[in-house]
């Protein structure tokens, strides 16, 4: 993913976390990382190539306005095609920005998160009273038909 990439809540996931978001990345390999974390950094990952995509097209847009540039090659579909593909790449943007926002303001605080608990088993264990008399034998036995 875009592990190597900032993105723009970079330093909010640093303020929630306590840590750079390379620290995150290596801690969420762990054994014991939440799910919470591993969901924040996938999130975070399609944030960073989102916000890579709409700068190569402002870039790219950038490039063929440049005043030094021949007028002879602007074309007006291209610009267009541009545009359409920045309109994407926002929507995008903003969409990963708004669920990575939600999910730092609903999962519960880093030093609070669930653990994997062990649990000890519990063996249910039942003794008669020694007053109980023993069934009598056949006790429940169908009967045989008598001709």
């Amino acid at each position: 993913m875009s592990r190597d990439k900032a993105s723009t809540m970079d330093a909010e996931l640093q303020k929630v976390f306590g840590c750079p978001v390379p620290e995150l990345y290596e801690a969420a390999v762990g054994h014991d990382a939440s799910p919470a974390l591993a969901r924040v950094l996938e999130l975070r990952s399609f944030l960073a190539l989102a916000e890579e995509q709409v700068a190569r097209v402002r870039d790219r847009v950038h490039a063929d306005m440049d005043p030094d540039r021949d007028m002879g090659e602007l074309s007006a579909d291209k610009l267009r095609f541009d545009a359409q593909w920045l309109d994407a790449a926002l929507e995008a943007r903003d969409g990963y920005r708004a669920a990575l926002g939600e999910l730092l303001r609903t999962m519960p605080p880093p030093d609070q998160q669930a653990r994997p608990v062990r649990l000890a088993q519990l063996r249910a264990t039942a003794t008669l009273a020694p007053s109980a008399a023993p069934a009598p034998p056949r006790a429940g036995a169908a009967r045989a038909r008598r001709p």
